[in-house]
């Protein structure tokens, strides 16, 4: 009974995964083996379910790799892949180097004061990302919020909308949480007496924390930094909204080949490839973690 229990038990998290990751999955990989047609739906081969087997033949025989060929030849999307490679492992630093000192300033507040902060950093979630970012727009455009400041503080104008810089502060921005809460949750449970031990042995409390402290937050470190880096090497809204035309990033190549270019293939290639590469970094941090725990 048990068993048939925890077998039952099983079966809902696979069959969602089954519903909702692998059917899209194969579908969009089916679709990145496929050839542009001038057609509704735009792409080919397609199943003829009335021939059964032949028609099923003929429908993986005409499924190639000539997608994949092609971004290798069109300087675009390594330019956008690189970019969006840059520009997110740019901004998980950023987000560290700010989400650190963050999450160990509240984990070092009194329990009352700690559980305000931590819902400090969950309230930007209550409101719409995408009104965020128009706010940022706002703040950045040329007759914007930052340099009426700046124009009564006689300082210079500055142009950064429609530039990295400001798909920069609008990813930092975004996914600032996601970054504070992991390293939070990792500080929060370490053991102070490790700090009392370290310095009583000598350690002044800097060294304490370089050698006590920050070895012990790096698995926090690591899980915010690929929650962070994982969304925002796919992001769309963000680039699309702050980067203007001229910043390249996979999502928005994505977006264009499917309602603009309606590439489809090319479109799912891309997905694929994006794909492919952020399980990568995924595998690693999974292996480094069965090798802490063993």
């Amino acid at each position: 009974m048990r068993r048939e229990r925890s077998r039952l038990a099983a079966i809902l998290p696979f069959l969602w995964l089954a519903i909702f990751f692998a059917f899209p999955f194969l579908l969009v990989a089916k679709l990145s083996l496929s050839d542009t047609a001038l057609a509704m739906p735009p792409y080919e081969p397609r199943i003829d379910w009335s021939q059964g087997l032949a028609g099923a033949r003929a429908f993986l025989g005409g499924l190639d790799g000539e997608t994949y060929v092609r971004l290798t030849q069109d300087r675009l999307y390594l330019d956008a892949y690189l970019s969006s490679l840059r520009l997110a492992a740019t901004g998980a630093g950023f987000l560290l180097v700010i989400g650190y000192p963050i999450a160990y300033g509240i984990s070092r507040c009194p329990p009352r004061l700690r559980q305000a902060l931590v819902l400090a950093v969950i309230l930007p979630f209550w409101t719409s990302s995408l009104i965020r970012i128009y706010a940022w727009i706002a703040i950045l455009k040329p007759a914007g919020v930052l340099n009426v400041v700046l124009a009564k503080l006689g300082l210079p104008p500055v142009d950064i909308l429609n530039t990295e810089t400001a798909v920069l502060l609008g990813l930092v921005y975004a996914y600032l949480p996601f970054m504070v809460l992991p390293l939070y949750a990792v500080l929060d449970r370490q053991d102070e007496s490790l700090i009392e031990a370290a310095q009583d042995l000598g350690a002044t409390p800097l060294a304490a924390f370089w050698r006590v402290t920050f070895p012990l937050s790096l698995p926090g470190a690591a899980a915010g930094a690929l929650l962070c880096f994982i969304p925002m090497a796919g992001e769309f809204v963000i680039p699309d909204l702050l980067g203007g035309s001229e910043t390249l990033m996979l999502g928005r190549v994505i977006w264009t080949e499917f309602f603009a270019n309606r590439d489809w293939p090319a479109a799912s290639a891309v997905a694929i490839v994006l794909l492919a590469t952020l399980t990568a970094p995924i595998l690693l941090f999974e292996r480094q973690q069965a090798k802490v725990l063993r």
